[in-house]
């Protein structure tokens, strides 16, 4: 919670936006490697992907794949991002838990840099993030290594809320440039409905997906407090258990 309240707090403080620039970026990288996963299972290939100093970020696939596989790429980046972060706040709710997250994040960095991240901005990004995530998992204490989980987890659930307001707009801004097609059109050109109607339902669940965790997170503690709060079975004198 504490992390959560510190997220929503510093997205408006007036330096806010510096403190929350890398995570903002890790969030754009769950977002595009949410893409290029879900290229590989569906056939198209995962060729690269770049991550630009506005926080902007694009993957790129191999080959040309066919509705039902464009509507899956489409929809990966912001469903993925959610379900990605929701899954970060309920693994990271233990000390050891917390460590094997940040291992867990910082090897999949490094696995991204060397396969796919191409651009000079994001190769930089990642490898710092990953050494972070890393040295974090190593050296911080038990107390920064939990806050540090939950603070990303906090964050890439709120980017992933936050950056579906892109899709809102008549235009789409990647690394300065007016692009075509948002993933909304996309998704909408591969399936059916609007560009807004895709946006609205992956708001929804981006919410649902923030929610459920919470859940999850408070459901585990109520039941954990429960546990440590049953009287221990004691013995008599002797050591009988009184009747």
């Amino acid at each position: 919670m504490v992390a959560l309240i510190a997220s929503l707090l510093l997205w408006n403080l007036p330096f806010g936006g510096l403190v929350l620039y890398p995570f903002k970026l890790f969030a754009t990288w769950l977002h595009e490697m949410s893409h290029g996963l879900v290229m590989l299972v569906s056939g198209a290939g995962f060729s690269h992907l770049e991550i630009f100093r506005d926080t902007s970020g694009i993957a790129y696939a191999e080959n040309g794949v066919g509705g039902l596989g464009r509507a899956a790429i489409a929809s990966a980046g912001y469903t993925g991002a959610a379900t990605l972060g929701g899954v970060l706040l309920v693994l990271g709710q233990s000390n050891r838990g917390a460590r094997r997250v940040l291992y867990a994040l910082g090897a999949a960095l490094l696995l991204s840099l060397l396969f796919w991240v191409r651009n000079q901005f994001g190769m930089a990004a990642v490898a710092i993030a990953a050494l972070a995530c890393l040295a974090a998992a190593r050296f911080a204490s038990e107390r920064i290594a939990l806050f540090l989980v939950n603070f990303l987890a906090a964050q890439s659930c709120i980017n992933a809320v936050l950056d579906i307001r892109v899709l809102f707009r008549p235009q789409l801004v990647i690394n300065g440039q007016v692009v075509g097609a948002s993933d909304a059109h996309n998704m909408a050109a591969a399936s059916f409905g609007s560009h807004w109607l895709w946006a609205s339902i992956w708001l929804v669940w981006s919410f649902a997906c923030f929610y459920a965790a919470l859940r999850i997170v408070f459901l585990r503690q109520q039941a954990s407090a429960a546990a440590g709060g049953r009287p221990a079975v004691e013995s008599g004198p002797g050591g009988v258990e009184p009747g």
